[in-house]
């Protein structure tokens, strides 16, 4: 029995003892163990999040022991994050956004903007008085203005760099464009605007020459022109093509691509809804839809005359007849590129283009190898390319044989190639007009 006491006592002190020596070390060694520096290396370089920051300490607190340092550390862990924040406003004060007014005076503005830079319009009622927006495409911030409250003289300038978007396809067009750069030219005599560049919505027949004397190489204030139709003065450095576009003053939507418009079945071969003028190559389109009943297999609304505005019922029924379409058959007009073009790759429909040179001083073929159409032709577009519509009863014939799963292909190609088409040329306006104003900064 002794024995047995003795023997517990003895065990008892060892665990005693083991306790003790343990307790000290803990407090003479463990406590003077440091964090894991990996936060202070992240906030050295301003790399870490403040939220993933503390929840990282949270997280770091629960399996530490109390530290009598910690009051230093956090203090020293906070300043390391101000000068952070001071090193990157300095950096983002010394990378400013360049700053770019759009003047929509135009209808091609609104394609512009809510079609190639995916811009958003304040507010949303067509018929406001004045709306704007804001975008930011690489180092450059765009501002946009338009509405009939855009009046020269009627609003403050408070920007160095101006896109003004002009109208001039008409006499009456002209004079109201020509005020407006004439107000242009002046705010950058009077060095209240620095650069000035202009998109035109150019003459069919491309006769332009009253803007001639406004560009610069001609002693005015437009550095670059952006020009609408396959003008002769397109050289890529001062004057560059741009895109028609859809019919904005006829309220025809940004599109949105949804699985239904990709993969349904659609019940015509193709559409035609436009006006068929005398003597046009469309009368003999709707021939040609007549022979064999091509024209029960096709969506057809013909009219007489030509309706500068749609009703709800009728810009409805035109996309419709785009949405259900496989092809959209796109005659030559005034000029050859029409509205109708982009308007079917925006709902997947396969444009079928009348590509003939139409008359007027618009680029001659025999100098420019890919006119008409120079823009959508250099960018690969995937269209069906005819010189008479006599070919078109074969295009249909051809069209009955494909698989709905080769259609939904074809959409797809066409699809991504239009947003492809928008966004490369938000990114080659952007770079022009950078690569132009700043240079002259500089200069």
């Amino acid at each position: 029995m002794r024995l047995t006491r003795k023997r517990l006592c003895s065990i008892f002190i060892a665990v005693y003892c083991l306790f003790s020596l343990y307790a000290a070390y803990h407090v003479f060694f463990g406590r003077r163990r440091r964090p894991p520096d990996a936060p202070l290396r992240g906030l050295r370089k301003g790399v870490v999040p403040v939220r993933e920051r503390r929840g990282r300490e949270k997280s770091t607190l629960k399996s530490e022991e109390w530290n009598p340092w910690e009051e230093d550390e956090k203090n020293e862990q906070q300043h390391r994050l101000k000068t952070s924040l001071q090193i990157l406003n300095k950096s983002t004060k010394e990378n400013k956004h360049f700053h770019v007014q759009i003047w929509g005076k135009a209808a091609i503005g609104l394609y512009l903007w809510e079609h190639i830079f995916e811009g958003l319009l304040e507010p949303t009622d067509v018929t406001a008085q004045w709306r704007e927006g804001n975008s930011v495409v690489g180092r450059t911030h765009y501002s946009f203005i338009t509405g009939p409250a855009v009046v020269p003289g009627y609003f403050s300038v408070d920007v160095n760099n101006v896109v003004l978007v002009l109208n001039g396809r008409e006499k009456a067009k002209v004079f109201y464009a020509t005020q407006w750069l004439l107000y242009a030219q002046n705010l950058v005599q009077t060095q209240k605007l620095q650069h000035l560049a202009v998109v035109l919505l150019g003459n069919e027949h491309c006769n332009n020459e009253w803007i001639n004397q406004f560009l610069k190489r001609n002693g005015g204030s437009v550095e670059r022109l952006f020009i609408i139709y396959d003008s002769p003065w397109i050289n890529d450095m001062d004057v560059f093509q741009w895109p028609l576009g859809v019919a904005t003053y006829r309220n025809f939507p940004v599109v949105e691509v949804n699985w239904s418009m990709l993969h349904n079945e659609r019940p015509y071969l193709c559409n035609f809804v436009g006006t068929v003028y005398e003597n046009s190559s469309r009368q003999a389109l709707m021939k040609i839809l007549k022979q064999d009943g091509n024209d029960k297999l096709c969506w057809v609304s013909a009219r007489e005359q030509w309706q500068p505005q749609e009703t709800n019922e009728s810009l409805n029924s035109y996309q419709d007849a785009l949405l259900q379409s496989d092809l959209t058959l796109c005659p030559a007009g005034v000029n050859t590129e029409c509205y109708r073009i982009y308007e079917a790759c925006s709902y997947g429909s396969v444009p079928v283009v009348e590509d003939v040179m139409t008359a007027g001083s618009c680029g001659n073929s025999s100098v420019y190898l890919n006119a008409p159409l120079k823009l959508l032709k250099s960018m690969n577009a995937p269209f069906i390319f005819i010189k008479n519509w006599k070919e078109l009863p074969a295009i249909l014939e051809k069209e009955k044989t494909i698989n709905l799963e080769e259609k939904i292909q074809r959409r797809k190609r066409l699809l991504h190639w239009y947003q492809h088409f928008k966004t490369e040329l938000k990114m080659r306006f952007n770079n022009i007009l950078e690569s132009s104003f700043l240079k002259n900064n500089k200069n």
